[in-house]
């Protein structure tokens, strides 16, 4: 589940996060030429930069935020800590999958796990609940003593979840090949792929079953893409309940050990992470990206480009729009748009996790089965039933929290939160937006702190300290136009869109992260190892064959 910074307390008009991870920018702290320069420090462009460096390229990412990581940073405030996005990781058990080569490679074997317990995910509908427990044949068997008459559809929903991401290997192939290939690769792919692949998640389970409750609890997930299943790729679906069905696991220290153990590979040739570093634009001569304009003023030079800053603000704000109309984005980016927003309220308890028996298992909250209808209802009557609650517990899930925060314990609150219901106080100042901004703020605080009491009613009067998110948050700290978590909506449409790949048709200049394959940390880290794969060439096929094969 991907969430936003924190903006302001509730309860406090403190300064953001403690944490701070990386160098400060200033314009004497350059050290020469860069061979490739990266925008935006999440998940993608430290793993691009990571595995560039690995080849010898001597890579500079820049930061607009305060800290290093994107949405898998942590803060702190108040004796407590948070992560904003890394809630949990599937596919690291283990170090023969691809997740894990991936981050033991960027890493150099520094970052460390903890498993969460068997039953990750556990999903509400009203006052009922079913468990996601941890293990394939566990996942499968779990559901059939719950679904006895739909053994069979169960089966078929598990085989194809397989085949999806068997499916998106070649896929995956197709988007670094040189145009040509990859149309003919899209024509060998179109023919072998299953017919199910880039359907909509209902269409395809409404294909095994009509038990509208078993799908609730397949689809319960649907918040770590964004999209209700009518909506939602099958294949997005289909990548993420495969990437949790042997558990889920969080990084031992917390979120930000992820950027903590990445940055020093980059370092290796010569690179550095800088934040504070706002780009202006990219920098273009005679058509080619050949580098920067920083807001102070500062240009600096490189051959290479990579945006990891999300295709809107690649397009619609860094480069000149004349460029974009030529090159054909302008259409290109019709086709897409941004996924959902929402708040998150964080949460502190003077108490260890222990002693107030927090799990280490997600809830998912749904007042019914029809998620659709649920977001219809609530969309057009705010005060209607929430239609989807998230809550983790982090200080749970690190075994190292209570050493570095003693009697302390945490807790994440995640609900959608449409752009429009907070857009009339976008053009007021970060922490003055009024009180009734703040007003707004605390109701939806308590409605969400209500949602917890009803399933863990003995945490009532025990909250010490809380403060919301909103998609207001997003757009100050993370630069995103509308608050949006996931970057582009996994739709069926997205994943037909070619020209959503490493290269871009501006010569220099690349792109990466999480819009180029998918949400989440793994996928926005896969698309920063295809875009290193995408400028290496030949040079890079040993490391492609090390994360990819193993």
């Amino acid at each position: 589940m991907t969430e936003q910074i924190v903006e302001k307390s509730s309860k406090s008009g403190l300064a953001p996060s403690t944490i701070r991870i990386g160098k400060r920018y200033r314009a004497n702290r350059l050290n020469g030429d860069y061979d490739a320069i990266i925008i935006g420090s999440g998940i993608g462009g430290l793993t691009a930069a990571a595995c560039l460096s690995s080849l010898g390229y001597k890579v500079l990412v820049l930061e607009q935020h305060y800290t290093a990581g994107g949405f898998t940073h942590s803060y702190s405030r108040n004796g407590y800590e948070w992560d904003v996005g890394v809630h949990y990781i599937g596919d690291v058990g283990v170090k023969t999958t691809l997740a894990r080569r991936l981050f033991d490679f960027i890493s150099g074997d520094q970052l460390q796990w903890q498993a969460m317990d068997p039953c990750y995910d556990r999903i509400h509908l009203g006052d009922d609940h079913f468990d996601l427990v941890a293990g394939r044949d566990n996942f499968r068997n779990n559901l059939v003593k719950r679904f006895p008459q739909e053994q069979a559809a169960i089966d078929e929903y598990i085989v194809r979840l397989g085949k999806v991401a068997d499916a998106m290997q070649l896929f995956t192939i197709e988007r670094m090949l040189p145009k040509p290939i990859a149309k003919l690769s899209k024509l060998v792919r179109d023919r072998v792929q299953p017919s199910y692949f880039n359907q909509t998640t209902r269409q395809v389970l409404e294909q095994l079953t009509s038990n509208q409750t078993l799908i609730a609890y397949l689809t319960g997930q649907w918040g770590d893409n964004g999209m209700m299943p009518a909506e939602s790729s099958f294949l997005i679906h289909a990548l993420i309940a495969k990437h949790y069905i042997y558990g889920g696991y969080y990084p031992i220290g917390g979120a930000s050990q992820m950027a903590e153990t990445i940055i020093p590979q980059i370092q290796k040739t010569g690179g550095e992470v800088f934040t504070y570093a706002a780009v202006e634009k990219i920098l273009l001569e005679q058509g080619k990206a050949v580098g920067v304009r920083m807001k102070d003023g500062t240009d600096i030079r490189s051959p290479i480009v990579i945006s990891n800053a999300g295709v809107f603000n690649t397009f619609n704000r860094l480069l000149p729009s004349d460029i974009v109309q030529k090159t054909g984005y302008t259409q290109k980016m019709k086709q897409v748009k941004p996924s959902m927003a929402s708040l998150c309220l964080y949460i502190g308890i003077k108490e260890t996790s222990e002693s107030l028996k927090l799990p280490k298992t997600n809830f998912w909250i749904y007042p019914n089965e029809n998620y659709e209808q649920s977001i219809k209802t609530f969309l057009a009557d705010a005060k209607t039933d929430i239609p989807m609650v998230y809550i983790s517990f982090p200080s749970a899930k690190d075994p190292s929290f209570s050493a570095r925060y003693p009697d302390r314990s945490t807790i994440e609150i995640v609900a959608p939160c449409p752009w429009e219901w907070v857009e009339k106080w976008a053009d007021k100042p970060w922490g003055k937006r009024g009180d009734d901004y703040d007003a707004l703020k605390e109701a939806f605080s308590q409605r969400l702190l209500e949602k917890l009491y009803e399933k863990m009613p003995h945490l009532r009067g025990k909250v010490d300290y809380y403060e919301l998110s909103t998609p207001l948050s997003t757009q100050f700290f993370c630069w995103y136009e509308k608050g949006e978590i996931y970057g582009l909506d996994h739709d069926p449409k997205r994943f037909e869109q070619t020209w959503l790949r490493p290269k871009t048709d501006i010569e220099g200049l690349y792109l990466t992260g999480q819009d180029i394959m998918t949400c989440g940390v793994v996928g926005a880290m896969i698309g920063g190892l295809m875009t290193a794969v995408s400028i290496g060439g030949i040079k890079a096929l040993p490391l492609a064959k090390k994360i990819f094969v193993g």
